[in-house]
């Protein structure tokens, strides 16, 4: 079965996902930290942001992969280099050409297919698993984003973090887009085990069809 979670930045995604795959005994798919994994190796070998061909092909020829929780780029450790500041304010402009995300969808749906999976990204229900058996949507106030990514970023000031949800919610609008058949949990005010429970009850039901 694939679970397949979407949502914006701060709205949860990663925690969630990651304690749903443990709770069900499911692999854990960050389609997140292959772009940021990309956007590593582009900035590593002086790749042109602007350039997609030349991403692309970086994509291709050097595949994502995943060791338990690390992120590997042809075997090497970037699961914290890929979490750095630099890489948070230029994601996306490696994740909005079209060919870089042709390719790692790609690459996507051949790691969530190999199993049960719960994969997690910004256009997962609607264009990487489209047939996925379970789909959420995951929504919070701005403010409650902007608190969650100051606790995960504390040298950077919640003002400007603000500022960077802002313009990453309006470059990945395009992507922002939950499946009709998805569930929308508004995680605002819910704890991270609370989430998991509600996705947990949609899977068993899922499994009982």
């Amino acid at each position: 079965m694939i679970v397949a979670i979407d949502g914006p930045a701060g709205a949860g995604k990663s925690t969630v996902a990651r304690r749903l795959a443990e709770r069900l005994g499911y692999r854990y798919l960050d389609t997140g930290a292959m772009y940021r994994a990309v956007t590593w190796l582009a900035l590593e070998r002086g790749v042109s942001l602007e350039e997609e061909g030349d991403l692309a092909a970086l994509a291709r020829e050097h595949p994502i992969s995943f060791d338990d929780r690390r992120v590997l780029v042809g075997g090497h450790d970037v699961t914290h280099e890929i979490r750095a500041a630099r890489i948070d304010r230029i994601v996306s402009a490696v994740a909005r050409h079209p060919e870089v995300r042709a390719v790692m969808r790609e690459r996507q749906r051949e790691l969530a297919e190999a199993g049960d999976t719960v994969v997690e990204g910004r256009d997962i229900g609607t264009v990487v698993c489209p047939s996925a058996e379970v789909k959420v949507y995951l929504v919070a106030d701005p403010g409650e984003r902007v608190r969650r990514r100051r606790e995960e970023r504390l040298e950077i000031g919640a003002e400007a973090l603000a500022t960077d949800l802002r313009l990453r919610d309006e470059r990945d609008a395009a992507q922002m887009q939950a499946a009709p058949d998805a569930e929308t949990i508004d995680t605002t005010d819910l704890t991270v085990d609370e989430v998991v429970e509600r996705i947990e009850l949609v899977v068993q039901a899922r499994a009982r069809l």
